[in-house]
């Protein structure tokens, strides 16, 4: 039995409710106030404003914080095919700062996906200046962000 192969309309469909479905649980995205501007198969761009209580002694926004936006876009990315994906390990390196009132930007790209693993890039931006590179490895785990999706899909096969 050959695997279903989705057109480009469905797998975006399925990137849209998987993104949905992963929001309604994310505290911590909701929390810092992320937004997704798009999720697409493999990728997705999220925003962040930074505010008054995500700076540092230094009065510009503290790292963690920008990692946290590049590990939730990544998130977006590597579970858009309604796999449960999870990090295995991630670096970052920070280019630049980032101040109160800035809005960054976070792209996600898929740069390889084989087996259970992969690899994204993670650009994270405020306009047109480049403040953070991230990448982050993923593997994929048992189960499914919407579960039941997939067994049902083959049942209608």
């Amino acid at each position: 039995m050959t695997e279903h192969k989705p057109t480009p309309a469905e797998a975006q469909a399925l990137a849209d409710a998987t993104a949905e479905a992963m929001w309604s649980r994310d505290r911590a995205a909701q929390a810092l106030g992320i937004t997704i501007v798009r999720v697409q198969p493999g990728a997705s761009v999220l925003t962040m404003a930074v505010r008054s209580d995500m700076v540092n002694g230094h009065h510009i926004c503290h790292g963690g914080m920008i990692f946290s936006l590049a590990d939730t876009a990544f998130a977006y990315a590597c579970n858009s095919y309604n796999k449960n994906t999870v990090a295995s390990a991630c670096h970052i390196d920070f280019l630049a700062p980032a101040k109160e009132g800035e809005t960054l930007e976070a792209e996600a790209v898929e740069r390889s996906a084989s087996g259970r693993t992969g690899v994204y890039d993670v650009t994270v931006r405020v306009g047109g200046r480049t403040v953070a590179l991230f990448r982050g490895k993923s593997y994929r785990i048992a189960g499914e962000v919407i579960a039941g999706l997939q067994q049902a899909d083959q049942q209608a096969a």
